[in-house]
């Protein structure tokens, strides 16, 4: 790629379009239309680009989700129609072509996540940057842009006699003036601030005329105080079921810790998930719990909202009766936590039974009706008291951003400021884990490449 560090030669830069940010949409978004003969600035705040590409997934990078068209459309809920016009014009199948066919082989995980088969993030970010080399346009790095302003077509130029200029956009960086007809935004939201997305976008979107829906952490690890949570911490289970509620008549102290013999009163289900699950020094981890914080972050209600977690989703409640009944009349010598169905870890039994009051020897055929019900309660209607998220540091993208109704879903333009585009996740877009964030950020940024 044509890449300057810093520049120091000239004053100023004038370009057919400015990108700023080279992330997933951005670095698809310039390569795009400089492959339309548009000459393109690529800027970047940090001294690499693809920061986050390279981060994600643990550094494997989940670029997308084995799915068509619709099955993202739908995992994005009611804004996923925004999506429409941007996978008609890159569809997971033809992102997948994409980088198979700069060398990047790919294979589906068992989850429906697409990964590189390699496991390397880097190859997915050396495809983009090859890409974006045999197109023509410019990556310039460690290029932080302190000021955006938007200018009549009358022209800038020192000379009286020269001819009118077409910018629409003046944008400063500490060491020079850029100058462009068409701006496109894909600086991504708040999420890991270390990657260099610390929000700087909304201001400038802001200041264009764009309003910003309150941006908040999603897909991030939730805390808690509950101590058998925090003492189990380092223990996996692939399978749980994960709902969402709002505890009735419960303030205070008695938000804290619940037990399985004096269950709380619970609303509806305000989302549920299922997927895996990780128990953490600090709280809650996995899919599951991911998927579902952002829900959190989205209500108001916070302090009186509380995780449902079934541990067994595969085995209904009469199940497990009937399996505790059976192992009573048929292996009553045995302990019954050998004898339950599943196979979860012996660390968390062991606290469900404990949290239940029963000792984890207890014979299956000892066990009394109340300490039944209390387990059954403990593995199909554990409740945790959610402290709170781990924040944008930890959050793996930004919910909030750029109102949608503002952007032109069929070209990602601006419907206030001509001439300016924006895409990934500076909008206001989120979706669930596997790829599907990821997916939604090249193709708005294919898509504003071909319309800018």
């Amino acid at each position: 790629v044509r890449r300057r560090r810093r520049l120091f030669i000239h004053t100023n830069m004038h370009a057919d379009i400015i990108v700023i940010g080279a992330g997933a949409a951005g670095l698809m978004a310039a390569a795009g239309a400089a492959e339309r003969g548009r000459q393109v600035v690529l800027l970047e705040k940090n001294r690499k680009p693809g920061a986050k590409i390279l981060m994600s997934g643990g550094t494997r990078c989940n670029i997308t989700q084995s799915t068509d068209a619709r099955g993202i459309v739908e995992a994005f809920g009611l804004r996923g129609k925004f999506l429409h016009s941007a996978l008609a014009a890159l569809s997971p199948e033809q992102l997948v072509d994409f980088f198979e066919a700069d060398g990047v082989k790919t294979k589906v995980e068992s989850t429906g996540k697409i990964f590189p088969q390699s496991n390397k993030a880097v190859d997915v970010l050396q495809a983009l940057l090859a890409r974006l080399q045999r197109s023509g346009a410019e990556l310039i790095t460690s290029t932080g842009v302190v000021d955006i302003r938007q200018v009549s077509g009358s022209s800038e130029s020192d000379s009286a006699s020269a001819p009118r200029s077409p910018e629409r956009f003046v944008v400063n960086t500490e060491e020079q003036q850029f100058t462009a007809e068409s701006l496109i935004l894909t600086t991504g939201g708040q999420s890991y601030p270390g990657s260099g997305t610390t929000g700087d976008g909304y201001a400038w979107a802001k200041q264009l005329g764009h309003r910003i829906v309150p941006p908040r952490p999603a897909l991030v690890p939730l805390t808690t105080d509950v101590r058998w949570v925090l003492a189990l911490q380092g223990v996996t289970v692939p399978d749980v079921g994960v709902s969402l509620h709002e505890v009735q008549n419960a303030t205070g102290d008695a938000l804290r810790e619940f037990s399985p013999q004096h269950p709380p009163s619970l609303s509806k289900p305000l989302d549920r998930r299922r997927d895996s699950f990780l128990f953490t020094h600090f709280g809650l981890s996995g899919p599951a719990i991911l998927d579902i914080s952002s829900r959190y972050t989205a209500d108001e209600r916070q302090q009186s909202l509380v995780l449902c977690c079934d541990f067994l989703p595969a085995v209904s409640e009469q199940q497990l009766l009937e399996a505790i009944k059976d192992a009573a009349s048929s292996l009553g010598s045995q302990p019954l936590i050998s004898t339950l169905p599943g196979t979860l870890p012996k660390r968390l039994l062991e606290s469900l039974f404990a949290l239940c009051g029963v000792p984890a020897d207890r014979r299956a055929a000892e066990l009394k009706a109340a300490e039944r019900s209390a387990l059954i309660n403990a593995i199909k209607r554990a409740v945790i008291p959610i402290a709170g998220t781990l924040g944008f540091k930890k959050a793996e993208v930004t919910a909030g951003g750029v109102d949608l109704g503002e952007v032109d879903s069929r070209t990602m333009e601006s419907k206030h400021c001509p001439g300016l585009f924006l895409a990934g996740e500076i909008l206001d877009l989120d979706g669930p884990i596997g790829g599907y964030n990821f997916q939604a950020a090249f193709s708005t940024g294919f898509l504003a490449g071909q319309h800018a």
